[in-house]
């Protein structure tokens, strides 16, 4: 399976610490130039670990080489890697920002964001736990709404007063 990926939601998987958890549960993860770029920035937010992380995982592309439906509030990092999506037949698409997955639906990508990706990879037994990390999300600059985290501790049984 290909994957392409967002930088935000690199930088929350990466606050998380389970950047290496994304292949054994899709497959081959890249990123276009412009995601690259944009995470590995010397002072943003996990810009060494993703600069290592992605060096050998971008791919170029040009977006003027696809029509993507309702794209015209889109950056470049997103219009690329549904570009890019579109250019290596991926089967998933990483992304967080809620404007790009309008997008990406509607030019029928499968998308998931970062808490999805820490779902399956609890289901998949990756990872024990996902209450500690979205603790570490939550002490990062990366806002979750509450709503958002008491839904994903619901769907990943950890909503008790134990676990909390």
């Amino acid at each position: 399976m290909i994957v392409i990926a967002d930088s935000s939601a690199l930088v929350a998987l990466s606050v998380c610490q389970v950047l290496e958890k994304i292949e054994p549960l899709f497959g081959k993860v890249y990123v276009p130039d412009s995601v690259y770029k944009e995470v590995s920035i010397k002072g943003k937010p996990e810009s060494e670990v993703l600069k290592k992380f992605l060096e050998t995982r971008t791919k170029s592309t040009n977006i003027d080489d696809y029509i993507i439906k309702n794209s015209k509030n889109l950056g470049s990092g997103e219009l690329e890697a549904i570009a890019l999506y579109i250019k290596l037949s991926a089967e998933l698409l990483i992304i967080d920002d809620a404007k790009a997955k309008k997008v990406a639906y509607a030019n029928g990508l499968e998308v998931m964001g970062s808490i999805g990706v820490l779902l399956l990879a609890k289901e998949r037994g990756l990872i024990e736990r996902i209450k500690p990390l979205l603790d570490l999300l939550d002490a990062s600059d990366i806002y979750l709404s509450s709503k958002i985290i008491k839904k994903a501790l619901e769907l990943a049984g950890e909503n008790t007063s134990i676990d909390q």
